[in-house]
């Protein structure tokens, strides 16, 4: 059998939404193998856990525009630690591909002649819904399915196509929508979706800390404000919605006009 870790190579391995239990079992094997690991701020300590004793574990996250380091940093501290022979994971929250900033990390690995590969994971959106006990897809209600995220650089303001977003047959999760809450409900709803459409917002999405919450889009500024704590959040809106089931185990609350 090939060994496909071998010395000096990396990995951009997901993590998952945070539940260790949602991790692959490639994504665990990986790690388990690895001799340095850079991880980000939504990477849990069940998931580092599964590193061996010996491991380096380096913390490179970033939130709300508190960086430990810049991405161009990040990409040269991998490189150079697979340069000098070791397994590398770069572990990312959910999967890397989407919203990771994978990339650049693998153009800094192809360009210094380092084999580079990716293990995907679940992503937040996913667990959401599973959660919440929803499909994000319902035939005849919910064709298509976008993901969006509502990080804008620093002073940037959030700019995105909301005609497009504004599909009445559409389910929208919005990664990192928190802070966005009010110019996501304003751009939708200026573009024409409903107001009383369907949103969900769930908080630390598959952890035991795990919050969830049911309004409408035309109430989801004041549901943002008044319901969610400081844990990333996911905004999922559309029709799609409506067939929740809440599952077992989290805190949740409704907020009606």
């Amino acid at each position: 059998m090939n060994d496909d870790f071998p010395q000096g190579s990396v990995w951009l391995v997901g993590a998952g939404p945070g539940d260790p239990e949602l991790l692959t079992r490639k994504a665990e094997r990986l790690i388990a193998r690895a001799d340095t690991i850079f991880h980000d701020a939504l990477v849990g300590e069940g998931v580092l856990g599964l590193a061996p004793p010996t491991a380096r574990l380096i913390y490179v996250g970033k939130r709300s525009g508190r960086h430990s380091k810049d991405q161009t940093t990040i990409d040269r501290l991998i490189a150079e630690a697979a340069l000098r022979g070791e397994r590398v994971v770069r572990l990312k929250g959910g999967d890397p591909a989407i919203f990771g900033r994978a990339t650049e990390e693998l153009d800094a690995c192809r360009a210094a002649g380092i084999a580079v590969s990716i293990c995907p994971g679940i992503t937040a959106a996913s667990a959401a819904a599973a959660s919440l006990g929803a499909s994000l897809t319902l035939r005849g209600l919910a064709r298509k399915l976008t993901f969006v995220t509502a990080h804008a650089r620093a002073g940037e303001t959030l700019n995105l196509d909301w005609s497009s977003l504004a599909d009445p047959q559409a389910t929208v999760a919005i990664y990192m929508g928190k802070a966005a809450a009010s110019a996501v409900s304003h751009g939708l709803i200026g573009a024409g979706l409903p107001g009383d459409t369907p949103v969900a917002l769930v908080e630390n999405a598959s952890l035991p800390n795990e919050q969830r919450f049911h309004t409408r889009l035309d109430l989801l500024p004041l549901a943002a404000r008044t319901a969610l704590r400081d844990g990333p959040a996911l905004l999922l809106i559309g029709q799609a919605l409506k067939r929740t089931s809440w599952g077992a185990g989290a805190a949740r609350r409704t907020l009606e006009a």
